[in-house]
């Protein structure tokens, strides 16, 4: 099965020798990976701790219909290098309004949004994640860390740079607790079906 479409996975771990070698992200990377080629996309990858050119990320993302950043949460965000490849590709893709022509705003037109200046319309952007925070924690007010907040909420600060620049954000997948009681197989079993569901494909 041939497909004119194409995927971007971005892997974002970064390694911490003997505790975080990136393995589980790795995996739940090559999963997507198999996924999309069986659909018949083609697959774009960037391994961002390997190194990467910000031109040809910017590349990328304009060649690609869906992408897909896999990360883990450390500390409540993807890792630090993730920020840093966001700061340069992102800055890139500013400078000659590849990824968005301003903020959205014009003088002319008071009712503009903020955030509506976006040119990547069209495409779709989704998180897939590692968390040791249980499942439990989320989208119920009386746990004391996130306050009913759903992960979604706490990954805003992800999503919202594709949002600026008209990208729309699918459901996230996550895989919760998986250093003292989550269900790692379970979990990257299950991952094609949610791909299959929020890319409608």
């Amino acid at each position: 099965m041939k497909s004119n479409k194409k995927v971007l996975l971005i892997n974002t771990h970064l390694k911490y020798p003997n505790w975080s070698e990136g393995l589980l992200n790795d995996a739940f990377h090559q999963k997507a990976k198999e996924f999309f080629l069986f659909k018949g996309f083609e697959v774009l990858e960037t391994k961002v701790e390997d190194g990467y050119d910000a031109e040809k990320e910017v590349g990328k993302h304009l060649e690609a219909d869906f992408i897909i950043l896999q990360t883990p949460i450390n500390w409540f965000g993807a890792p630090w290098i993730y920020k840093k490849y966001v700061d340069e590709v992102f800055n890139a893709g500013l400078q000659d309004a590849r990824f968005l022509s301003g903020d959205g705003r014009t003088r002319e037109d008071l009712a503009k949004q903020y955030g509506t200046g976006g040119n990547m319309l069209g495409k779709k952007f989704m998180i897939c994640s590692t968390w040791n925070a249980p499942k439990a924690s989320f989208d119920d007010p009386n746990q004391l860390l996130f306050e009913g907040r759903s992960t979604a909420d706490v990954l805003i600060q992800i999503t919202s740079n594709y949002r600026f620049c008209g990208v729309e954000i699918v459901a996230d997948y996550n895989c919760f607790d998986i250093f003292k009681d989550g269900n790692i197989v379970e979990d990257l079993d299950n991952y094609p079906k949610h791909l299959e569901n929020v890319f409608n494909i």
